[in-house]
């Protein structure tokens, strides 16, 4: 990755028109989480997702993305992204759910993943999710002006390295995949891995916005496609999780534009 370079800057009417896409984003998120209960599938999911953002005269991002067929992408226990809602997926009291989704509102993108714990889930699935979403934070906290892109990547890795597993095991960590920029597009350059030296890759500025998804794994960071395309998975059966937010670089501080609408000012 070049240190030089730039990202696309976005003026402060665009980033209050990404953070209203945002809020549909949460808002739905807000609802599938409280929906995912035993029993249920991640295709009634998929649909309360659409109905949700389309209620809010939005458009959802996946859908039809590259052929995606669903408005959510729906992670069940070793997947780790880019799951496909399916009605024969239905969810089994202790399963980890990654559910990413996006939306589209006037053109600009809103695009989030949380972890859901379904029932009672594990003491070790929930360490792993509460460590992911810790490192999706440390990325966030490192979205200052004057740093470099790679200052984000090197805070997730450090604080996935700093939280281990049961038995002091190091969670795996997901090369392939990682965060992006955001705006008018849902992928924008650049691509920003989940680990790595710090001071590198553009800097950033204030009005730059970025897509921060780190993804941790109970094992092994290998990866496998599975032969549906999309569907990607722990190469070893362990068990993934995945939280993103979208975040815009400002003079004062990161603002987490999908943030819930009483947890982000800026």
């Amino acid at each position: 990755m070049r240190r030089g370079g730039s990202i696309e800057a976005k003026s402060r009417g665009e980033l209050e028109a990404m953070r209203a896409a945002g809020l549909i984003v949460s808002r739905t998120l807000a609802t599938v989480t409280a929906a995912a209960k035993p029993g249920v599938s991640t295709l009634e999911l998929d649909a309360l997702a659409e109905q949700l953002i389309r209620d809010a005269d939005a458009v959802p991002s996946f859908k039809g993305y590259y052929g995606f067929p669903g408005s959510i992408c729906a992670s069940v226990n070793d997947q780790i992204v880019h799951g496909i809602p399916s009605s024969e997926l239905v969810l089994a009291d202790g399963d980890l759910l990654s559910v990413d989704c996006g939306a589209i509102l006037e053109g600009w993108h809103g695009d989030s993943a949380v972890t859901i714990s379904v029932g009672e889930v594990s003491e070790p699935d929930r360490k792993l999710s509460a460590a992911t979403r810790s490192t999706m934070e440390a990325g966030i906290d490192a979205a200052l002006p004057g740093a470099r892109l790679t200052d984000i990547s090197h805070a997730i890795e450090m604080e996935a390295l700093r939280r281990t597993g049961d038995d002091g095991v190091e969670y795996g960590m997901i090369e392939e995949y990682g965060g992006h920029g955001i705006g008018r597009e849902m992928h924008m350059e650049p691509f920003l891995p989940n680990l790595g030296k710090p001071g590198r890759g553009p800097e950033l500025r204030p009005g730059v916005t970025l897509a921060i998804e780190p993804m941790l794994t109970g094992g092994s960071g290998e990866t496998v496609e599975l032969d549906d395309g999309w569907t990607v998975i722990t190469d070893d059966g362990s068990r993934a999780a995945h939280w993103e937010h979208t975040v815009a670089v400002t003079a004062d501080g990161p603002w987490v534009l999908t943030a819930p609408e009483d947890a982000s000012a800026a």
